[in-house]
């Protein structure tokens, strides 16, 4: 793989390495990313800067797809590193992210914003030196009672929680070749709609409407 030559998007799924690690909440970003490269038909392998990737047609357009390797509050090195090694603005970096602060499977695309005290986007935003990182997120819940933020999203998602979280990857997938493909806007007005019952987006009209009031972190 020559992954510095024509790619005109990348794309950074956060997660912690390892196995033990693999099956938890705070790596549903890597998660997303290993749907992408599926559904493409190819593997992740180990690349430079510490990082595993991946390089994907998506509607004609390459797309470098990586997962680092460091822990989560330390990803921000590798992928700016990539950034500057693929020669791309920061406006063609879309990063893949869990989020307590959404219901479980839900997603929200987002432009900027606050990082919402997740180390990796907080990494990530000091590393490139700009708080501008079109993010998609995805809800992963609130923790129960008495469970404190940081051992919850190291746990894993329970059997009854798994059809939504595979179905909330998928969409997240869908929504990474929405932003390559037509662009961040329209992302925005598929995916940021509630969904209906049965796991349907609600109109986009509704999905606009939010938009335009914003929400950050």
């Amino acid at each position: 793989m020559e992954p510095t030559r024509g790619a005109a998007w990348l794309v950074a799924g956060l997660g912690n390495p390892g196995p033990g690690y693999r099956e938890t909440r705070h790596n549903i970003g890597f998660g997303v990313a290993d749907r992408l490269a599926a559904d493409g038909g190819a593997r992740f392998r180990p690349l430079r800067h510490g990082v595993q990737g991946v390089r994907l047609d998506l509607g004609g357009t390459l797309v470098v797809v990586v997962k680092p390797q460091t822990f989560m509050n330390a990803c921000g090195p590798a992928v700016a590193a990539w950034l500057t090694g693929l020669e791309l603005p920061a406006d063609r970096l879309v990063v893949l992210h869990d989020d307590l602060d959404l219901a479980l499977g839900r997603l929200r695309v987002v432009a900027g914003g606050g990082a919402g005290g997740h180390r990796g986007v907080i990494s990530i935003q000091s590393a490139l030196g700009l708080e501008a990182v079109s993010r998609v997120r995805i809800g992963i819940g609130r923790p129960p009672a008495g469970v404190e933020a940081a051992d919850f999203v190291l746990q894993a998602f329970r059997p009854e929680e798994q059809p939504e979280i595979a179905a909330a990857m998928a969409r997240a997938a869908e929504a990474v070749r929405q932003i390559v493909i037509g662009g961040l806007v329209p992302a925005m007005n598929r995916y940021n709609a509630p969904l209906r019952p049965g796991g349907e987006a609600a109109d986009a009209g509704e999905s606009a409407r939010q938009n335009r009031v914003g929400e950050g972190g």
